[in-house]
């Protein structure tokens, strides 16, 4: 009898350990990201590298039993590229976790892909806010900024400094709607009004002067751009063409280190932007972003220090969990703060939002400056559960069915 029973012990045993997802002896990790086109600048090699460093970074501190493999590759801002690469990677090549992923349509059409094969997405470039809320999946994590935050966040920093009235100039898709949605939250929210907006379609033409002669009749202190990319560069160029900072405020929904160096300090000066993260921060973002530097020749993005910091929580994860298993690899994430050169006051909530504090900024004048990236000066720091709209909000399905 007790020989019986210890045989149906054993069994239940192994039973037991063959269920549990056992640790893979090569971790594969996926940059899926725009090298050649529009976003290339914010993304492109310096993701890659950001990776990379997180890569080394994990291997130095934590010694894994685990070897990492990094897989690369250009999506071309096309949807169907993207979700071939993801396809290929995940059923051919064993990757076990995609991320960058930038713009809203690629972003989308990946995301679907992460309960199809159990797989873990972390979107770190793309601003779409549905990916945690009506698009939300289990397994896909939300990194850096979304759309909806940065808009608010800035209008709701230029409001309280006296720029209470407002005219968007906004293209004419989702990311841009979002933006100006946001943004007038954040205007009303602090006293101020909205006297309208003018709109144009997005990465569909260089003249933006019926856009900007209306905003310049419109009276408004402010004039928020809800654009972005190239579309947010031309309007600030012809904005000063028309010399709209004479007499107006120029505030930016989503503009990145890059297009203000692009741009200038001249050009650029007196501006008002939020970001996620900026190079000359403290001295945790100074260390890393000189280190980055030395490998790519410029200051990163936000999107490229999320990547970094998404790609070592995932890894940390990973060792702490014994397995690859997505729905463990993001239990583990969710349960462990995120502390690192990008926040330490991060966390990662139910909808898959990984929730920090947003940074508001205006563009030095030449003057101030001290050597080539030196662009940005700190205005207000907005606590990350301020930023973000809500978890209450959120209409992300496994959320509202709880």
């Amino acid at each position: 009898m007790f020989a019986g029973m210890a045989t149906v012990g054993l069994l239940a045993a192994f039973s037991a350990a063959a269920q549990k997802p056992s640790m893979k002896d090569e971790v594969r990790i996926g940059v899926l990201t725009d090298m050649a086109s529009a976003y290339s600048d914010l993304v492109g090699a310096g993701s890659v590298i950001a990776a990379r460093m997180a890569i080394e970074d994990f291997e130095a501190a934590e010694k894994p039993s685990f070897k990492i493999k990094l897989y690369s590759a250009d999506h071309q801002n096309k949807a169907d590229v993207a979700s071939n690469i993801a396809r290929r990677w995940f059923d051919q090549d064993g990757v076990d976790m995609i991320t960058d992923v930038t713009g809203a349509s690629v972003a989308l059409a990946v995301s679907k892909l992460a309960p199809v094969y159990d797989k873990v997405i972390l979107m770190t470039s793309s601003g779409q806010p549905s990916l945690t809320s009506e698009d939300c999946q289990k397994t896909v994590l939300h990194w850096t900024y979304n759309t909806f935050a940065v808009g608010r966040s800035t209008a709701e920093i230029v409001t309280r400094e006296g720029g209470s009235t407002w005219f968007f100039i906004t293209a004419d898709y989702a990311g841009g709607r979002s933006m100006e949605e946001g943004a007038t939250a954040g205007v009303r929210a602090a006293g101020g009004k909205v006297l309208g907006s003018a709109k144009h379609p997005p990465a569909a033409t260089t003249d933006f002067a019926s856009q900007l002669l209306t905003a310049q009749s419109s009276g408004a202190k402010v004039v928020g751009l809800a654009n972005a990319g190239a579309d947010a560069i031309n309007t600030i160029k012809q904005a000063r063409e028309f010399g709209i900072q004479r007499q107006q405020t120029l505030a930016a929904a989503l503009l990145f280190i890059t297009d203000v160096h692009s741009l200038g300090l001249p050009l650029a000066q007196g501006m008002y932007m939020t970001s996620a993260f900026y190079w000359d921060l403290n001295e945790a973002s100074r260390t890393w972003s000189r280190r980055f530097f030395e490998r790519h020749g410029k200051m990163p993005t936000m999107v490229q220090a999320g990547l970094y910091s998404a790609t070592l929580h995932y890894l940390k994860a990973v060792k702490a969990a014994s397995t690859v298993d997505a729905q463990t690899v993001v239990r583990q994430m969710r349960a462990t703060p995120v502390r690192d050169m990008f926040t330490q006051s991060g966390y990662i909530r139910d909808d898959g939002l990984m929730v920090h504090d947003l940074y508001s900024f205006k563009v030095k004048a030449p003057a101030d400056s001290k050597e080539p990236w030196d662009l940005l000066s700190l205005r207000a720091t907005i606590p990350g559960d301020q930023a973000f709209a809500p978890l209450s909000e959120s209409k992300c399905a496994h959320v509202v069915a709880r």
